[in-house]
C-alpha cells in the first residue's frame, strides 16, 4: 500500500512541475563580453538541479573514500571481535565436557582479542591445571592484563587450583592477599578454610568453621567432623604444659566433650601430664551419657593409686558397668587391672582370665597375658608369670 501512495505521490509531483514549467514564461539573460545568452527559467532551473546533484555526489564519494580505511579497519574488528568471542563460547563448552586439551587450545584463539584475554586466561589455566601442566597454569595466570579488573577472578581462581594441588602454604598466601583486598564472601572462607586444614592451622580452621556455620554454609556433619579433627590435633600437641593443656579443654563447647573420640585424645593428654584425675572424671562423665568401649583403654592408663578412694571408685564403677556388659572383654580387663593394682588377688585374677577367653583383638590378648604374668609374678608363682609373658611374646608377633 505505501508503495502505490510512494508512485502516486511521484505522478503527483511531476505532474504538479510540468504544469509548472508550462505557464513558466520567464526568461534568463547571460553576458559574456560582447556575447550575450539566452536561456528559458525552466532550463535553468534544471540545470541548476543538475548541477547540485553532481556536486552532492562527488562530495559524497569523497566522505565515503576517506572513511573507507575505517570502515576497513571496524570491518576487520568486528570479525576478530566474533571470532574471539566464538572461540570463547567453545573453550567453556570443552572445559565442562572435559576435554581440557581442546579448551585451551580455544582459550589461546579468544585470548587474542584484550577484551577476552582476562577470561580467556582463567579458562585456560583450569584447562591446564586439569592437565597437570601447572608450570603453563602459572604462566596462564600471569598474563592477565587488566589487574584490577580480573584481581577477585584471578585470585579466586588461584586459591582453588592451589588448593586442589594441595599447596597449602602457597594457597594461603593467596588467602592473605584476598583478605586484604577485603573479599570475605562464602566461597572464599571455604577455599581458605581448606587450605589451613591442609596446613594444619587448626585454630584458623576453629574460627572459619565457626563463621561458615553462622552462615549455614558447611554440612553439619562436616562442621562437626571438622572441629572434631581440629580439637583432636590441638590436644595432641606436645607443646602444650598441663595449664594451657587445661585452659584448651575448657575451650571447648560442651557438647564436643562428651563425643568419645575427643574424650579418648583428650584423655590421653592428660594421661601423659600426670593428670589422671581429670582423665577420669572426663572419661566417666561421658560413660555416662554414651557407652563406648573404646574408653576403658584410656581409662585404664588414668587408674589411680593403689589404697586410694579414687581406685576404690573406680572398681565399684566397673562392676556397676559390668552388670550390663558381662561379656565384654575390655571391661574386664580393666576391672582386673584395678583389682590388681588394689592387691585383689581373686578378683584380679578371675576378670583377667575373662577377658583373655573373651578377647578377640591381638592388643587385648597381650595385655591381659602380660597382666596375668605381673599378677603371678606378685603370688611368687614364676613358672605361670612365665608361660604368660610367653603367650604375651606371641599375641605380640600375631
Amino acid at each position: 500500500m505505501r508503495f502505490f501512495l510512494w508512485i502516486i505521490s511521484l505522478l503527483a509531483t511531476a505532474i504538479g512541475l510540468a504544469v509548472l514549467a508550462r505557464y513558466n514564461v520567464g526568461n534568463v539573460t547571460l553576458f559574456y563580453l560582447s556575447e550575450r545568452i539566452d536561456l528559458s527559467l525552466n532550463f535553468v532551473l534544471l540545470l541548476l538541479a543538475l548541477l547540485f546533484l553532481a556536486f552532492y555526489i562527488l562530495v559524497r564519494a569523497i566522505r565515503t573514500t576517506q572513511k573507507l580505511p575505517g570502515r576497513v579497519i571496524s570491518y576487520r574488528r568486528q570479525k576478530r571481535e566474533e571470532r574471539s568471542n566464538k572461540a570463547l563460547r567453545e573453550s567453556l563448552k570443552s572445559l565442562f565436557e572435559g576435554r581440557f586439551g581442546q579448551a585451551e587450545k580455544s582459550a589461546t584463539r579468544a585470548a587474542e582479542l584484550n577484551d577476552n584475554l582476562g577470561v580467556a586466561a582463567l579458562i585456560a589455566a583450569r584447562a591446564a591445571h586439569r592437565m597437570g601442566q601447572f608450570d603453563r597454569r602459572d604462566i596462564w595466570l600471569s598474563s592477565i592484563e587488566d589487574k584490577e579488573a580480573m584481581k577477585t577472578a584471578r585470585l579466586m581462581t588461584t586459591l582453588n587450583l592451589l588448593v586442589d594441588e594441595h599447596k597449602p602454604q602457597a594457597a594461603l598466601v593467596t588467602v592473605n592477599e584476598l583478605n586484604a583486598s577485603g573479599i570475605r564472601h562464602i566461597q572464599a572462607l571455604r577455599l581458605a578454610l581448606k587450605a589451613h586444614q591442609q596446613a594444619k592451622n587448626w585454630s584458623e580452621v576453629l574460627r572459619l568453621v565457626k563463621t561458615l556455620d553462622k552462615h549455614d554454609a558447611l554440612n553439619p556433619i562436616l562442621s562437626g567432623r571438622l572441629r572434631e579433627m581440629a580439637y583432636e590435633s590441638l590436644l595432641a600437641d606436645a607443646s602444650h604444659d598441663a595449664e594451657s593443656l587445661q585452659r584448651l579443654w575448657q575451650t571447648i563447647p560442651a557438647e564436643d566433650r562428651l563425643k568419645p573420640s575427643l574424650v579418648i585424645r583428650a584423655a590421653r593428654a592428660f594421661n601423659q601430664r600426670e593428670m589422671q584425675d581429670d582423665a577420669r572424671n572426663m572419661v566417666e562423665k561421658t560413660l555416662s551419657v554414651d557407652w563406648d568401649v573404646r574408653l576403658m583403654r584410656v581409662y585404664r592408663d588414668s587408674v589411680a593409686a593403689e589404697g586410694t578412694p579414687a581406685l576404690r571408685s573406680q572398681i565399684e564403677r566397673c562392676e556397676a558397668w559390668s552388670v550390663n556388659a558381662p561379656q565384654d572383654p575390655e571391661l574386664a580387663l580393666t576391672l582386673g587391672t584395678f583389682c590388681l593394682r588394689q592387691k585383689l588377688w581373686g578378683k584380679a585374677q578371675r576378670h583377667l582370665q575373662q577377658a583373655l577367653s573373651n578377647a578377640i583383638e591381638p592388643r587385648t590378648v597381650r595385655e591381659a597375658h602380660l597382666k596375668l604374668a605381673q599378677l603371678h609374678e606378685s603370688l611368687e608363682q614364676p613358672e605361670k608369670a612365665a608361660d604368660h609373658y610367653r603367650q604375651c611374646a606371641l599375641a605380640t608377633m600375631m
